[in-house]
């Protein structure tokens, strides 16, 4: 059988305390429809889809549901031949009515699903209850999500309630519909340990498969987690009767494919020697203390990938099998990567008599709030195949790669040259603990970006992330690559052959250019104007920047990029005619607009040299009446590269998120940095003697969508990443 792509929407509902975490409300689903179209167009088969029982029936188990929602979704998903994968709980302990303790909650859930297949006897494939074990474990393990237990009752009383409740939906659902499929998911990450831990590790690696054995009646006495079960039986017993292993054993409903949802951070290591872990991963159990981290994080764990998990599952069970979510909180590339990994591990199971039916690209239009397992609304956005930042979800790179894939193409149809290099998960820098083996410098192969500026902030910024992210990358100087010279751009793409150029040259100093008004133009319109005429008859990709400077100031709200261009100096002059002529020669360049960097690899930028001058005791000086959108290189160097590997075209604007004028960025920073504030005068651009006239305000929003960070999490970062410490006293302990 051939390998299919799915899809999926994250679609968590937990609870936190009394608090419902809706990612439908978060990403916006609840109200737009046609997402169902978009996943549609990427080909794939099947979609995993909620139908909450939080949202359909939040009030009683008896009431009237109102299907309304869920009939024009699933009419929608039958219209666009999208085979719909129902779910009716995902992370969640059901409605306020019930919960994961409580006695009668499979009955409830059971009353739910009998009541969904009347309605829709036609749906035949069922998730009732996504990861239970997983869910269990944060609920009433880990005290993460509700009812916010932290003991073994808990968890078995959760684990057993999930599991029936998803035994006695299967009867009701097949009572309506004989052919109906349960699709059960779980993550079987597995667990590695120092040698006093082995028993630990051991009993994890057993537990993990206590979903599939429970509905596969295997749970009998001969089953190495049932002492475990055992030791709580008598408690058990007495809070829910119901609940007892030999229930299952009569009651078997074996999956009919397994569903294996697999992260990078899956696998686990256990170490007793503390010292060598943050706080946050310290834990332990009743015999000893010990940090539970990502086994990929250790210098002597390698990445198994989901073959071993998948093959290990094979053997158990003899059951089909699909990788039910895949997903990557990363950058692009990785993501791309992350997901080809995956698809040819499986394929290649497949190919050796496993059957292995999909992989699911989860996460289809991002996810909210993960990175603290979903405890907190903070709004902490991860792309996914599309991106929601953007007024309507944004197909990316792997939006292609997905479809490519789905449709059975091959790899020549889809080829990207930053799949060439392995995925961090793969290099020697992906190890926090422990030491590295071998070389840890990277050996990056295949087509490069071509970067222009080897002497320039921006130039350099774009060559260290490139080899962070392991992007083949070259950076030309002057010598290598004259950008007013179009023989020289000819050489330098003939001998390179880059798939993409970045213009990170130019001249930027906006006071000289008032006089020095031929160089600048040369540097910032003939210069970017070359590199399109050469590009565009290569079908080469173009990424090249402009700046703030060419808006007049008159507006009172952000600048986006519609906005109407009226330069003030011959700097903003230069730009604006450089964005003109480039989108002219080469229409699906890539240009942004950009405003006032601060990196922490620059010494010589507004913030460090403010930062360095009040540290020395001397005051800083600062426009007051002019207003910016501040832009933290390293963001603006990862975005500005997502934007290029997904093929976005014209003027975008990338800034940090937050206007403020420069006396007052310089303040803010003084304090970040525990320095003297006061020392910062804040005087009138007239007062500063400034030769070229700048806008008053020339702060920058996106029509696009926001894809840049805070200005505040960006100064966060600045001083989390500078090399130098301001002064003893400061929280982040630098000297200059």
């Amino acid at each position: 059988m051939s390998l299919e792509f799915w899809a999926g929407i994250e679609c968590t509902m937990n609870r936190v305390q009394d608090n419902y975490f809706d990612q439908f409300k978060f990403n916006g689903h609840v109200t737009r429809i046609e997402d169902l179209d978009l996943l549609r167009d990427l080909g794939v088969k099947s979609i995993r889809y909620p139908i909450h029982w939080e949202r359909m029936a939040p009030d009683s188990p008896t009431e009237q549901i109102d299907w309304t929602w869920a009939e024009e979704r699933l009419q929608r998903l039958s219209e666009n031949q999208l085979n719909p994968i129902v779910g009716f709980l995902h992370h969640g302990s059901g409605p306020r009515y019930t919960n994961l303790l409580d006695a009668e909650f499979p009955q409830k859930l059971a009353y739910f699903a009998k009541q969904f297949a009347t309605r829709f006897p036609w749906v035949r494939d069922y998730t009732p209850v996504n990861e239970p074990l997983t869910t269990a474990r944060f609920s009433t393990l880990y005290g993460h999500w509700y009812p916010h237990k932290k003991d073994h009752l808990s968890f078995v009383q959760a684990l057993l309630n999930q599991i029936k409740g998803t035994v006695l939906a299967m009867q009701e659902i097949r009572k309506i519909n004989p052919h109906a499929r349960l699709i059960q998911t779980e993550d079987l990450g597995k667990t590695t340990s120092s040698k006093l831990l082995a028993y630990q590790a051991q009993f994890e690696n057993e537990r993990r498969w206590l979903s599939f054995d429970l509905l596969c009646g295997r749970v009998t006495p001969q089953h190495s987690c049932w002492d475990f079960f055992q030791d709580v039986s008598q408690s058990l017993s007495q809070a829910n009767p119901s609940l007892n292993l030999h229930w299952f054993l009569e009651h078997r409903c074996p999956p009919d494919i397994m569903g294996i949802n697999h992260y990078v951070t899956s696998n686990r290591h256990l170490d007793e020697k503390l010292e060598h872990y943050p706080e946050q991963f310290h834990g332990g159990n009743h015999r000893h203390k010990y940090a539970d981290i990502e086994s990929i994080r250790m210098a002597e764990q390698k990445w198994m990938g989901p073959k071993i998990l998948l093959r290990e599952a094979w053997e158990r069970f003899q059951l089909p099998l699909a990788i039910t979510e895949v997903h990557l909180d990363s950058t692009r590339e990785e993501q791309m990567r992350w997901v080809k990994d995956i698809w040819d591990e499986c394929q290649s199971l497949n190919t050796n008599g496993i059957d292995i039916r999909a992989v699911t690209a989860w996460s289809a239009f991002g996810a909210y709030d993960w990175n603290s397992l979903v405890t907190k609304a903070s709004g902490y956005y991860e792309p996914g195949v599309f991106d929601l930042r953007s007024q309507k979800p944004r197909p990316t790179a792997l939006a292609k790669l997905i479809r490519t894939l789905a449709l059975g193409k091959t790899e020549q149809d889809f080829f990207h040259p930053v799949l060439v290099n392995k995925g961090w998960w793969h290099r020697p820098t992906r190890v926090l603990y422990g030491p590295q083996s071998g070389d840890a410098s990277l050996h990056l192969k295949g087509s490069p970006i071509l970067i222009a500026g080897a002497n320039g902030i921006l130039g350099k910024a774009f060559a260290k992330i490139c080899e962070a992210r392991a992007i083949t990358y070259k950076l030309t100087t002057r010598q290598e690559m004259d950008i007013a010279d179009p023989h020289s751009i000819e050489i330098a793409l003939k001998n390179y052959k880059p798939w993409a150029v970045i213009n990170a040259a130019g001249y930027v100093r906006v006071d000289e250019a008032e006089t020095d008004t031929e160089r600048c133009f040369r540097e910032n319109t003939l210069g970017p104007a070359n590199l399109a005429i050469a590009c565009e008859a290569r079908k080469i990709l173009l990424l090249t920047f402009s700046s703030d400077l060419v808006f007049d100031g008159q507006s009172s709200t952000p600048y986006v990029e519609t906005d109407f261009v009226a330069p003030l100096n011959v700097y903003g002059h230069s730009k604006a005619e450089s964005e003109k002529q480039v989108l002219e020669r080469h229409p699906n360049s890539l240009v942004v607009r950009t405003s006032a960097f601060f990196s922490p690899w620059d010494p010589y930028n507004f913030i460090t040299q403010s930062l360095q001058t009040l540290a020395s005791g001397k005051n800083v000086q600062a426009a007051s009446d002019l207003t910016v959108s501040p832009t933290y290189v390293p963001d603006l160097v990862n975005q500005s590269l997502n934007l290029l590997i997904d093929e976005e075209k014209g003027i975008w604007h990338l800034a940090n998120r937050g206007a403020i004028s420069w006396a007052d960025f310089a303040m803010l920073a003084a304090e970040q940095a525990d320095l003297d504030p006061s020392q910062v005068e804040a005087l009138s651009a007239s007062q500063l003697d400034l030769k070229a006239e700048r806008p008053s305000y020339s702060a920058l929003e996106s029509e696009h969508g926001q894809i840049m960070p805070s200005l505040t999490t960006a100064l966060d970062h600045y001083f989390l990443h500078k090399p130098l410490i301001l002064n003893s006293s400061s929280p982040y302990g630098v000297k200059l």
